[in-house]
């Protein structure tokens, strides 16, 4: 006599979900993303920015100093002394010489700040200082 049930059972494959490798995809896609993101640096204050018609995109600013409208000075989310500036942008491109130097003043500061810091900047061995600004409202580009 034929017993059914014990030859379903002998036929039954065993199913079984592997883990390791799909745990190995997705270690491998967390450092793909974390390796080709670009994180976008900040001054840490919030200015209100001057407008200027002939004002450009940049692609790639590496560091950021804030000047706010009562003249303090910010640099990686920390206020800094004006004459900080310049050992703060030395270490900055200490770690990328190739790096541009973006000063985002507020309209309200004093232009002296704005020339002291820019002149920091170029002391610290900076090529590429430019002074954040706006487009005008309606000026679509």
């Amino acid at each position: 006599m034929l017993n059914i049930t014990a030859t379903r059972r002998k036929n039954r494959a065993s199913v079984e979900l592997n883990m390791a490798p799909l745990i190995d995809m997705v270690f491998i896609l967390l450092i793909f993303f974390l390796v080709t993101t670009s994180f976008v640096k900040e001054t840490g204050i919030e200015v209100s920015r001057p407008t200027a018609t002939t004002a450009e995109q940049k692609e790639k600013a590496t560091l950021l100093v804030g000047v706010e409208a009562d003249n303090r000075i910010y640099f990686d989310h920390r206020e800094i002394d004006i004459r900080a500036v310049r050992a703060n942008i030395e270490r900055g491109l200490a770690e990328n010489p190739e790096g541009s130097v973006v000063i985002v003043a507020d309209k309200a500061s004093a232009t002296g700040v704005a020339i002291e810091v820019m002149d920091g900047c170029r002391l610290a061995g900076a090529k590429n200082v430019s002074i954040a600004a706006k487009l005008p409202q309606g000026d679509a580009r």
